[in-house]
């Protein structure tokens, strides 16, 4: 499976909540863009992880690619893209959930839950 999107891509943003931690093993570190600028290649395996969103896998090896919160973006995680993406991660999402193993230090913006200053976001 591959995709590609043109951009413009919203800049990175750690969620810390506790679906995404248990779903990863860690916190999640994912970009987003429009829903109709993402063109995808092969099979996506999609599971519905809550009455909200859902989690898109590839069907081959199983990695975890997108969360796709049903909106006019789909979220796309950073590690996923093949080369240089010039992207930075810009805040933090849902940090009242985050691990207690793990401490918060780059300075960025936190929110306690989700945050539409942050998510919504694009490069220009």
């Amino acid at each position: 499976m591959r995709f590609t999107t043109p951009g413009p891509l919203r800049p990175v943003i750690a969620c810390h909540c506790s679906q995404c931690r248990k779903s990863s093993g860690h916190f999640v570190a994912a970009t987003s863009a429009a829903r109709d600028k993402v063109a995808i290649t092969g099979e996506v395996t999609w599971y519905q992880s809550s009455e909200r969103a859902r989690r898109g896998f590839c069907a081959t090896c199983g990695s975890q690619m997108f969360w796709d919160g049903l909106g006019d973006n789909l979220s796309i995680f950073a590690g996923c893209f093949d080369g240089v993406t010039g992207a930075t991660i810009s805040g933090h999402i849902f940090c009242a959930d985050k691990g207690d193993y793990y401490e918060i230090t780059d300075g960025l913006a936190q929110a306690d839950a989700d945050d539409t200053a942050l998510t919504a976001k694009f490069y220009s």
